[in-house]
């Protein structure tokens, strides 16, 4: 019987990778799934997986969630508040300390420029303010924080939630997309790459690279957010360019705000710091270790865009 290795949530579309790329490599009898839905994971419970429910929103289902885990992923709530995120994560944390977790794996994000501990995006708060956390905690349990780089997949929520299926015919967002941009990554391989490093742990712990540090995983190049758009534009047959508006501008488009409501706040204004951070150089960083877990080069932007499209 090897290392028992849980996830959580494992069945969101970054978790759900994870984990199916961690069948691959460890005996689904070593894995241990812990969903809101997990029905929705009914193929590899069928596999040997151990399957159990726990959600974030409802805090005592975490208690004995991870029992029997030596070794959690913990992938981030999904939102972009701050305080909220902070405490689900810090509840997760504790949880799976009681429980007798050994080593978390967290799924950070790819701001904060080179592995600093400071960002401007406010999509990026909770995810430093965890780090923090875990680095208090690094006497009683190991961490590595893997900042996943900005997924291709969401460049819609960077360009005003632009629809593949019903194009238009530009992308208004409060940035000109000029200067730095961003190093987009395919999140199937974030998913890959994450789920080798913990097999990497598994095999070593003693030695692993990343014990109680942060990685950054990224894409192979960066992108400006204008050459973003006309990779769009060219995979949807249109000649698409930004059109730079205000803040203000971009709060108060049609369905902004619907979009960008987390627990009744409204936070399309927050949200408008991503393009600040961006602007500032904190998602253009090119790291390597992306490609040296993999051992390939990883899929560019437009491969990734041009297959979304179809």
């Amino acid at each position: 019987m090897g290392a028992k290795v849980g996830v959580f949530p494992a069945s969101g579309a970054l978790g759900s990778s994870i984990v199916n790329h961690l069948a691959k490599l460890v005996p689904e009898s070593d894995l241990v799934l812990v969903a809101r839905r997990p029905e929705q994971l009914h193929d590899i419970k069928q596999a040997g997986a151990t399957v159990r429910k726990a959600d974030y929103d409802e805090p005592s289902t975490l208690d004995t969630a991870f029992n029997g885990v030596d070794v959690l992923m913990l992938v981030s709530y999904a939102s972009f508040e701050i305080d909220h995120r902070v405490k689900a994560h810090r509840y997760a944390i504790n949880a799976a300390i009681k429980s007798g977790v050994k080593h978390i794996f967290y799924s950070s994000l790819g701001f904060g420029g080179d592995l600093t501990n400071q960002s401007i995006a406010h999509v990026m708060g909770a995810h430093i303010e965890t780090e923090k956390y875990f680095s208090s905690l690094k006497e009683t349990v190991s961490y590595t924080s893997v900042r996943e780089g900005l997924y291709t997949e969401s460049f819609p929520i960077y360009t005003a939630f632009y629809d593949l299926e019903n194009p238009a015919d530009e992308v208004t967002i409060p940035h000109s997309g000029t200067g730095p941009g961003v190093a987009w990554v395919k999140r199937d391989e974030l998913g890959e790459a994450t789920a080798k490093l913990i097999v990497s742990y598994l095999k070593d712990p003693a030695s692993f690279e990343y014990l109680n540090k942060a990685v950054l995983f990224s894409g192979p190049r960066e992108i400006s957010l204008a050459e973003t758009v006309e990779i769009i534009g060219r995979a949807v047959g249109k000649s698409l360019k930004i059109r730079e508006i205000s803040v203000d501008e971009y709060v108060n488009l049609p369905g902004i705000g619907d979009k960008q409501t987390y627990h009744g706040v409204n936070l399309s204004r927050e949200w408008a710091s991503a393009w600040e951070a961006i602007r500032r150089g904190e998602a253009a960083v090119v790291s390597p270790v992306l490609r040296e877990i993999l051992g390939r080069e990883p899929e560019s932007f437009e491969t990734t865009i041009k297959a979304m499209v179809g």
